[in-house]
Formats: structure tokens, C-alpha cells, sequence
């Protein structure tokens, strides 16, 4: 697969986690919803971070340090969502 057909099926993924996003906020906040949005949140920045930033081509521990961020803000919203 080329670079330019990789990168655009990497930005139409973005493109269908961003109308998933905007879909569930028409709906009733619940924790589940709360969830799946978060949930979506982390998947664009996966996206994002071995997509676009190209780490899928780095070494492990950078792939872990650059996706731990994105985790670690999610966590903190639900965890502050749910408290």
C-alpha cells in the first residue's frame, strides 16, 4: 500500500471517529455514553500518533510514552466524570 493510500484511510478513520463523536453528543450524557466518547477520543489519537507522527516506524518505547498521555488523560476524565 502506498504512503499516500495509507494516510488517507488513516484520515477517513479520523473522519468516522469524529461523525461517531459528534453522533453521541446529541444523546443523553450517561456513563456509558461518557465512555464511548472517551473511547473515541483515545482511538483518534492512536490514529494520530502512529499515522500521522509516522511512530509506527519508532521504537516501542516511544509508541508507549506518546499513547501513555492519551490514556492517562482519559482515565482522569472518567475518573472525574464519575466523582
Amino acid at each position: 500500500m502506498s504512503e499516500s493510500v495509507r494516510l488517507l484511510c488513516y484520515w477517513l478513520g479520523l473522519a468516522a471517529l469524529t461523525l461517531a463523536t459528534v453522533n453521541l453528543a446529541g444523546a443523553e450524557i450517561r456513563s456509558g455514553i461518557a465512555v464511548a466518547v472517551v473511547a473515541l477520543a483515545v482511538a483518534k489519537a492512536w490514529l494520530i500518533i502512529d499515522g500521522f507522527m509516522e511512530l509506527r516506524h519508532a521504537s516501542p518505547g516511544w509508541r508507549v510514552a506518546l499513547l501513555a498521555w492519551p490514556f492517562a488523560m482519559a482515565t482522569g476524565v472518567l475518573l472525574a466524570y464519575r466523582f
